[in-house]
């Protein structure tokens, strides 16, 4: 399942994923990773996530890049189970025209491999094609 936190910037969005991806950890028996672009705001993190820098991989530049990357981790682990991409519009060059696409790519990765994905969008959920769908949750 593809979930979304949608929201104007400076809404809490990171700190409400942040907070899931900690509550998820504990009763996950599979891992949890949590990706963002830099390690800015993620104290919190409890130690158990794995916790991806993005600002560490400079060459991935574009949507199906990064489309690979999240493959790439999946095919080295078969134990994720929850992966959070927080501020998704600032990874690669997703932007809210191509987002459709590229949450139709991670709602693939996720039936194809019973991972649940959690993203923050910085951006009111009206501004958003496509996610009005059964195949995604909105939570805010």
């Amino acid at each position: 399942m593809v979930n979304l936190i949608t929201g104007p910037r400076g809404s809490g969005k990171t700190q409400q994923m942040i907070d899931l991806a900690n509550e998820k950890v504990k009763t996950s028996s599979g891992n949890v990773v949590f990706i963002k672009k830099s390690h800015k705001d993620t104290y919190t993190v409890d130690f158990n996530i794995r916790a991806i820098r993005m600002a560490d991989y400079p060459d991935i530049l574009t949507l199906e890049e990064f489309v690979g990357f999240l493959y790439g981790m999946v095919a080295g682990n078969h134990d994720i189970e929850t992966i959070f991409i927080d501020s998704v519009l600032k990874q690669a060059n997703i932007t809210l025209e191509s987002l459709p696409v590229f949450l139709q790519k991670l709602n693939k990765i996720s039936s194809e491999n019973n991972i649940d994905f959690y993203l923050s969008i910085g951006a009111d959920k009206n501004e958003i094609s496509g996610i009005d769908s059964s195949d995604y949750n909105v939570i805010a």
